[in-house]
């Protein structure tokens, strides 16, 4: 059973990190991604979370944009990898652009791993960072803050007025933890 587990991992790892990356493989993934699809599952997973989240609903209602990735898949055995596809809504719901976010990393994990996160862009230089960057890398982004329901059950959303609000949701699978740190988010320009 272990070995299954190990060689799933391996896997997911091997088909994350070249299908997620920037640059040519931005554009590569692009092309094989759905506009309509992309921007449906994303608006039915930030629905989910705000049903299930009184904080992420109060956010959003405050949010100028809130970037939306329903579903990252993470997998890997020492090395890591994890990606997925996302839609930018603006402060009144309507879609603004598309995004990847793509995440390697080193060391000892092994597993495979789905989640889901929101970015709250709570004011003009939140999405002025995010739309000028050829590669928004979270872990260096200023006045990042990341709530989690096991963590940040009693931060208040009142005093969230600027900068980024990560907020994770739907997590299943055999992996530890989830980390935005090293996580790189470039635009796409999906098909219909």
């Amino acid at each position: 059973m272990k070995l299954n587990i190990i060689a799933l991992a391996m896997a997911v790892a091997t088909a994350l990190v070249p299908g997620c990356a920037s640059g040519p493989v931005a554009t590569t993934n692009a092309a094989q991604a759905s506009a309509a699809d992309i921007s449906s599952r994303s608006r039915t997973a930030l629905k989910s979370l705000y049903a299930s989240d009184s904080r992420a609903k109060s956010l959003g209602r405050n949010a100028k944009a809130v970037l939306v990735f329903p579903e990252i898949l993470r997998g890997g055995f020492v090395i890591s990898g994890q990606g997925g596809n996302g839609t930018l809504f603006t402060g009144d719901g309507k879609v603004d652009s598309y995004y990847q976010s793509f995440a390697a990393s080193y060391g000892f994990e092994a597993g495979v791993q789905k989640f889901g996160y929101a970015l709250f862009l709570m004011d003009d230089d939140a999405i002025q960072n995010l739309k000028s960057s050829k590669g928004w890398e979270l872990g260096s982004a200023p006045n990042l803050t990341v709530l989690d329901k096991g963590t940040a059950g009693n931060i208040s959303t009142a005093t969230m007025d600027k900068g980024t609000v990560a907020m994770f949701f739907d997590q299943r699978g055999l992996m530890g933890g989830v980390s935005l740190q090293t996580s790189k988010i470039t635009r796409i320009y999906p098909g219909p």
